[in-house]
This record gives structure tokens, sequence and C-alpha cells, in this order.
């Protein structure tokens, strides 16, 4: 239990998915789960645990249903439906449908059997490839591998122009330790330039006194070491501030060095790296 508690602390935040299974019977299951994430856009594959119980070793009952009818509907999980999921994960008997419980809305699938979640915004219709268990004692997963079969996307998520999702809209929630939950919202999204065709300068082709500054964060090292090729200084770059501490602080060079990495450092916070660079070439 120990292991499993630091475990889940450490490795987070783990995003949600809410998994609609039947049995043979046709008897309706529907849990949640924080060991899942996307492993594959072509073949699109979505892989999903569902461990055995710590204190008993005993499975759970979405793990027996796909083991009988691999099918799977997975619900992707948002603030406004937080509160219900977590009831969902009671442990109520065999044959009880969670839909009831939690105060979901059934919604028939097209090409599974396994029923969808109406209030979830995104929907995802699979059928189970395999499922791969990690272990016979208590706390060991099951990799339920999982092929999206088909996409179910509310238009009220869409950006402006219809074509994609708009993270902004779609409050994603997300699982932490303990009793804990974080959510995606407009004060926790920021951006990250990402290196994709043209390959970053590397941190160790920066000057020594950037490398070494004690006002710089590792974080600003990666933002300044993630241009394509070394910048130059831009001649009609115009700044009054860098005016400012040039003219008050060039006598004294160390001054001088420290004023430009902490204006600088704002640029960056700020997301703007290319006028970071042109105050820290101002001292070249």
């Amino acid at each position: 239990m120990q292991k499993q508690q630091w475990l889940q602390h450490a490795v987070a935040p783990r995003p949600v998915c809410f998994a609609s299974t039947i049995d043979k019977e046709g008897n309706v299951n529907l849990s949640p789960f924080s060991f899942f994430n996307l492993f594959s856009s072509n073949p699109p594959i979505v892989v999903f645990s569902p461990a055995r119980r710590v204190r008993d070793n005993s499975t759970k009952h979405t793990l027996e249903n796909v083991l009988e009818v691999p099918e799977v509907v997975i619900n992707i999980v948002d603030y406004d439906m937080v509160q219900q999921v977590s009831l969902s994960s009671c442990e109520f008997p065999k044959g009880t449908n969670e839909f009831i419980k939690a105060g979901f809305t059934q919604e028939a699938a097209t090409l599974v059997q396994p029923p969808m979640v109406k209030e979830s915004k995104v929907k995802m219709e699979c059928k189970v490839v395999e499922v791969k268990p990690l272990g016979s004692e208590g706390g060991a997963g099951n990799l339920v591998i999982c092929e999206v079969l088909r996409m179910h996307v509310d238009d009220s998520i869409l950006n402006a122009e219809g074509t994609m999702i708009d993270q902004r809209k779609l409050q994603l929630i997300a699982r932490l330790g303990g009793d804990w939950y974080c959510k995606v919202d407009e004060q926790s999204l920021f951006h990250v330039a990402k290196p994709n065709t043209q390959l970053g300068i590397g941190i160790d082709a920066l000057p020594e006194t950037i490398r070494n500054s004690s006002v710089l964060t590792g974080n600003n090292l990666g933002q300044l070491a993630n241009v394509h090729e070394y910048p130059t200084v831009d001649a009609t770059f115009e700044d009054e501030r860098l005016k400012n501490i040039i003219q008050y602080f060039s006598i004294n060079p160390d001054e001088m060095d420290k004023e430009l990495h902490k204006y600088a450092k704002e640029l960056l916070d700020a997301g703007n790296v290319t006028e970071a660079w042109q105050v820290l070439l101002a001292d070249s």
C-alpha cells in the first residue's frame, strides 16, 4: 500500500479514463481509471489498467467485463463531471449499473455494445486488442490495450474554425495522489515552444556568462537554447529599458550583466525569446 501511495503521488497528474463496459449477460459497468494514456495515433491506441486491489488481490468488474466482451467506451472526464465520476468508483456489487448510481445518462454507441456517457464531451468507442496482465499479486496492473474505432467530440469544445479541440474549453481533470486532483484551465495552461524539424542550438552552445548566470533559471536557458541558430544583434531593436540599463550600469560591468539578465528573465518568463536574446546580446 505504501509503495502504491508513493508512486501515485510522484507520477502525476494522470488523465482519467472513464470506462463503460458490458458483460456477456448485458450488465453495464462504469468505472474511472487513472492508469491511462494515449500510446499510438496510427493505429489509434489507448491503454488503461484496472489493477488488482492491493488489500485483497481481487479483480475489478471492468477487467472481468472486457475479458468477456472485448469492447469499451472511454469517456473523457472534465471538471463538470468529477464528483459524479468519483462516486462511480465506489465498489458497488456486481450487476449494479453505475450510470444510475452516479446519475449519468446512457447513450447508445454506434460500433460497440457498451453505452457512452452522454455528459462526457469526448467519447471513444474502442475494441480491446489485448489484455496483458503485469503480475498476480495485489497492486498488479492489467493493461487493457484498446484501438479507437470512433471518436465523438461535442461542438461546444471546438475552436472558432471548428477544426480542432480548443484546450481552453475542455476543462480536463487529472488524478494526483490521495484525494488530490487538478484542473486544466486558463490559469494552469502555458505554452512551451516545441522543436520539430529544426534543432535547437543546445545549452552547451550558450556563452559561459549566460550558462552560469545567477539570475536565469534552467527553464530560461532551455528557452534561449531552443533557437535553431545563434542570434545576432539586430540594429533596429529599440528598447528604452535596455538603454537605461546600459547608461546607468556601464561603469560596473558585473552589475550591468546582472541587470541585463534580470530584464532578459522577465522577457523569457513572458515568452518573449527574441527580445530576451537582444537584451543579452547588448553586452557582447
